[in-house]
């Protein structure tokens, strides 16, 4: 599967965004998908991540702000950011894995996900 994320941008802080990820090559529902960001000088972190078995997993950090979605019909996989903050500012990645049924530990496990989008850039700033 081929996945391109789209969406991001410079926005001030308590703005709302909405990230995408369009997949193509395979079936969406054949994967697990999540996002994941980096900020400058600081490690990859999984932020949302949908097992593909109905249940969402979010980071600490983003819970009740973010909502991972997704469209399979569509091919497509999404991410709101609402309430956004400074330490939010990252590149944001999609990516999915061909192993169904992980727990949020799929978050802090970058390894089992085989297929990345190029990334898009969220910054926050007044």
């Amino acid at each position: 599967v081929q996945l391109q994320a789209s969406g991001g941008g410079l926005v001030q802080p308590g703005d709302s965004l909405r990230l995408s990820c369009a997949a193509s090559g395979s079936p969406l529902d054949y994967y697990a998908v999540a996002w994941f960001r980096q900020a400058p000088g600081k490690a990859r972190e999984g932020v949302a991540f949908d097992s593909g078995n109905d249940r969402v997993y979010y980071a600490e950090s983003v819970k009740g702000r973010f909502t991972i979605s997704r469209d399979n019909a569509k091919h497509m996989v999404y991410l709101r950011l609402n309430s956004l903050k400074y330490e939010d500012t990252a590149v944001y990645y999609c990516a999915a894995s061909s192993t169904l049924g992980w727990d949020g530990k799929a978050l802090t496990t970058p390894g089992i996900f085989g297929w990345w989008g190029q990334g898009t850039q969220v910054t926050v700033s007044s």
